[in-house]
Order: structure tokens, then C-alpha cells, then sequence
């Protein structure tokens, strides 16, 4: 479990993306890099960090289930996962 406020940091900046991502796109495709220069640097999409929605965890992440790789085990192994489960042959 990382820090609340590296947690925190990354939801603002979820915020931020999401508040200027229409002007982004604008002044993406105008070719303004004066106003992209001028807008929050944490309004850049580049900086959002996938972090698994249960524990926070930044590393070993699924896109696909939005889970890290110990919380995916978990779940998995307990048949919380629709249509996954543990290989066995």
C-alpha cells in the first residue's frame, strides 16, 4: 500500500486531465504549443500513473482488469474474477 498521498497526488491529477483535456486536444491539433505551454503540468495525460483500484499499487498492473499482479492472484485464486481461474493440468 503506497503512501495516501502519492494516492491523493494521483487523483488530482485525474481531476486535472479530465477539466482540460478538451482544451488540450484543441490546442493539440492547432499546433499552439504556446497555450499547451501555459496549461497545467499536471493536466498532461502523460503524467497519470495506472494504479490498481483496490490496494494503489503502481507496478505490475493489468490494464485490462485495472488490478496489480497480487491483488489479480488474489482475487482469481478466491473466483472473484468472472472466467479466470488457476491453471491446473
Amino acid at each position: 500500500m503506497p503512501k495516501l498521498s502519492v494516492a491523493v497526488r494521483n487523483q488530482k491529477r485525474k481531476k486535472l486531465v479530465e477539466k482540460y483535456a478538451e482544451r488540450w486536444m484543441k490546442f493539440k491539433k492547432e499546433g499552439n504549443y504556446e497555450a499547451l505551454d501555459k496549461l497545467p503540468k499536471n493536466a498532461l495525460p502523460v503524467r497519470l500513473m495506472n494504479r490498481c483500484w483496490r490496494c494503489e499499487r503502481a507496478r505490475g498492473f493489468f490494464r485490462e482488469f485495472g488490478l496489480c499482479r497480487i491483488c489479480f492472484k488474489e482475487m482469481a485464486t478466491q473466483g472473484e474474477i468472472p472466467g479466470i481461474r488457476k491453471a491446473s493440468w
